[in-house]
């Protein structure tokens, strides 16, 4: 039986990746560094403490890192976040979900500030039952623990009653290393091999289209293991 849905936030619920891309790109060049944003994209998804050792050295990180890392924070929020929107689906998918009498879940690697607009620009703040962040774990994704919080904050609901939802690799990677099953959604921007090597059992085009095909997905209240 599923019991709760697990969902990542940027490229899953909200279609943020490209700016995150841009901002992380602007913020590297205002330090110092040459990164094109088309390669910092594909590493939207990966917590920025793993992002920053994909491009800088350790000690760079060491000595700049966290100003780094906080000057990107703030130049999304003044300069990027205003452009970003929800994809179409998301309220009407988790209003069927919370029909079905299934918990919905949030797990991003976000900070916890950074929730409440997010919220906003999907519209579903109402219908979240829990949502964990990066501040309620030690490692971001890839590492499994933020769905190991959200477990936590779900129990006793199991791993093995949860389906993880995310646009990345990186989502699939810590759902698989959190024993949960991983779908995914191509409207983050990454392919469906790349998804399917990471774990995702099953993979559709983004939230409305897995409403469409809900019924035969691996979220269905009775677990269906598909390769829709």
């Amino acid at each position: 039986m599923v019991k709760a849905v697990i969902f990542d936030i940027d490229g899953t619920l909200i279609d943020s990746v490209d700016a995150h891309a841009a901002s992380w790109s602007e913020a590297f060049r205002h330090f110092g560094f040459t990164v094109e944003k088309s390669a910092v994209r594909q590493k939207i998804g990966m917590g920025a403490d793993f992002l920053l050792r994909d491009f800088l050295d350790s000690e760079t990180i060491a000595r700049c890192g966290r100003d780094l890392e906080s000057f990107r924070a703030e130049l999304f929020k003044t300069k990027y976040l205003s452009s970003v929107q929800g994809f179409p689906g998301v309220r009407a998918l988790f209003q069927h979900i919370r029909r079905q009498g299934q918990m919905i879940v949030l797990a991003s690697s976000c900070k916890q500030e950074e929730l409440d607009p997010y919220l906003r620009i999907a519209g579903v703040g109402h219908l979240v039952d829990v949502a964990t962040t990066s501040d309620d774990a030690e490692r971001s994704k890839p590492c499994p623990d933020i769905f190991q919080a959200a477990l936590e904050r779900i129990s006793p609901i199991g791993p093995d009653e949860a389906v993880v939802v995310g646009d990345s690799p990186y989502d699939a990677q810590a759902a698989r290393k959190a024993k949960i099953t991983a779908v995914g959604v191509l409207c983050g921007g990454f392919g469906e091999e790349q998804l399917r090597q990471a774990g995702c059992t099953a993979v559709y085009q983004d939230p409305a289209d897995l409403l469409r095909n809900y019924q035969r997905s691996p979220l269905a209240r009775e677990l269906f293991m598909t390769d829709a």
